[in-house]
Parts: structure tokens; sequence; C-alpha cells
């Protein structure tokens, strides 16, 4: 595939409203317009698959000029003079440094630019910054479905070719603990029409060893009708003193009022309920009503449920029932 097919024909048009063209269409179709597909199709035969995708492959290296491109045109702006340019102070281009990036393509080798000064500061990659954008939601994505620190390296050196040690990885990890406790902190709405309180018991890896823990879940409908969840909580077992505590945390958090509260038929909630928000009305979820509840308890044993369906056949229905039964055997 050329990149003509790509800009003609690999794009998304959901992506595309009203005709307008995306920054990276537009580079896309500059670029094929640069380089047309024949001489594209020429520059790669006779490669090897490895030789382009594999490490220092074609992908890697054009990924690495693009770099470099990028961070050109940063310094060039910052100088506010292209190379070779007039200068417009004493803060001119003074060489450039090598480092090596960890990308979703591999590792990339790229030469960095340095201004005289010192004060340029570079946005696509950063001063001492070793990974683009995108392999950090690779990690989370790895460590939130259960892998052990030392699993999620081994698994990017295997897929990617790229070296993320332990401490790398745990310091991504550990990152996101700040937005983890901001959301659980958040402000709330005052009045929610509708709140769903659960615990489920899950599975959860921890310390090397996988657990059963309570997973408490408050999800609440605002008065415009749209779901948020309103926090997750986790402990060794489900109690009404917990959700007491649950509930006391989102009226910290400004809700006010909640009109309807459906819950299951723990023992203990309602009161609990009434206690932090006395007005609200506390439904029994339809699942956990006691019809519903026992249901199954009702049932009859297969061998139960053959003698009542046999009881309501007639004399005769039943004895060739039987006679056919002891012919059987």
């Amino acid at each position: 595939m050329t990149i003509k097919t790509i800009s003609d024909s690999e794009r998304d048009p959901s992506q595309s409203t009203d005709g307008a063209e995306s920054p990276t269409d537009a580079a896309v179709d500059q670029l094929a317009g640069l380089l047309p597909a024949d001489a594209l199709e020429d520059a790669l035969k006779g490669l090897e698959p490895e030789e382009i995708t594999g490490p220092g492959g074609l992908l890697r290296q054009l990924a690495g000029r693009v770099i470099e491109t990028a961070l050109g045109a940063e310094l060039a702006e910052h100088l506010g003079h292209p190379p070779g340019g007039m200068p417009q102070g004493p803060n001119v281009r003074t060489g450039a440094g090598r480092k090596t990036v960890q990308t979703d393509l591999g590792s990339v080798a790229i030469k960095t630019p340095r201004d005289r000064d010192g004060s340029f500061e570079p946005k696509l990659v950063a001063k001492r910054q070793t990974r683009l954008a995108g392999l950090d939601d690779k990690i989370l994505g790895l460590y939130a479905g259960g892998m052990t620190v030392r699993d999620i390296s081994e698994q990017l050196s295997e897929l990617y070719g790229v070296q993320v040690g332990r401490d790398t990885v745990s310091r991504v990890t550990d990152a996101v603990l700040e937005d983890v406790a901001a959301w659980r902190t958040r402000p709330l709405d005052a009045v929610y029409a509708i709140a769903y309180f659960d615990c489920l018991m899950v599975k959860v890896r921890e310390d090397r060893s996988v657990r059963t823990r309570a997973c408490y879940l408050a999800i609440g409908v605002t008065v415009d009708g749209d779901r948020e969840v309103l926090g997750i909580w986790w402990q060794e077992t489900e109690g009404s003193k917990f959700w007491l505590a649950v509930l006391n945390d989102l009226a910290h958090r400004g809700v006010g009022d909640i009109l309807v509260c459906c819950v299951d038929g723990l023992t203990g909630f309602p009161e609990a309920i009434e206690a932090v928000f006395p007005r609200a009305w506390v439904q029994t979820c339809i699942v956990h009503q006691n019809p519903q509840q026992h249901a199954l308890r009702h049932l009859p044993g297969p061998q139960e449920g053959g003698r009542r369906f046999e009881a309501r056949l007639p004399r005769r229905q039943r004895r060739r029932r039987r006679d056919r039964a002891g012919g059987v055997r």
C-alpha cells in the first residue's frame, strides 16, 4: 500500500466534517505529492519485511526524521529565524544532542537541536523525556489488565522491542494516582434524581496474589437525565456501616439530596440512607425483592418435579408410564 492509497482510501470518513481536512490529512496529501507512488514503490522494492518494520528499519528511521524535522521547526520558531537565516539576537543554534526515545514503533534514535542560551524547551520531545505520547497509555492499559510491573516490561520488549525498566513502569503508573485521587474527591451536583448503590465481589490482583474484595459502586442520574459514576470504594466485605461512610462522603462532596435511592436488601441500608438523606425515597431493586430473590429456592428438583408432573397425569397415562419404565429396566 502506498502513501497515495492511504491518503485516499484508509481515512475514516467519520473523522471529517463538512469536507474539512485535518492537519494530519493535509500533511499526508502534501507528502503524497512530494513522493509519487511509483517512486515509493521503487524505493521499497527488494526490501525484506524486517528491513521495513524491524529494529533500525525504514519505519523507525522515517519516524526519527519526522521527529527531528519537527524539533527543528520548533527551534526555528523559538529563535525567530530558519537555519542559515539572519539571527535575531545573540541566541543561535549550537549543534544537536543524541538521544533514544521509546515509541509505538520501538526505539528511535534522534538528534535534538540545541541553542546557545539553553532556553529552548521543545514540546514534542521535552528535555529528559525518553518516551513519546502513546507508550504511557499502553503501559497503563497493561497495568489495568492485571499485569505486574515485570510482565509489562517483558511484554513491551517482546512486542515493540522497547526496553522499559521496572522503575519507569512504576513511575508511569504512580503518576495516575494523583488523577485518581482528584477524581475521587471531585465536587458533585447538589441534587440527583436517582442514585443506584450496589456492591460487587470482584477478584483483584494484590501483592502477587488474587483476592476477592468488595467493590462499592454508586451511580447517579442527574436532573438532566445523564448518568454519572459518583464513586468507587474498596473494602474486604459489604456492610451497612461502610455504606454510611460512603453516603457521608457524597454529602461532603456537595450532594444535598437524592430523590430515589435504588438499593438491594442489605440489612441496615435504608436506615443509613435516612440518616444522611432523610427525604430520599428508598426503592428496593426488583431483582432483590423477596418473591424474585427466593423464586429459585421454591422450584422443584429434577426428581421432585418428575413426581409432581406425573401426579397431574390421568391414572391410565400414569400406568402406561410405569409399565414402559419397567420394560426398559
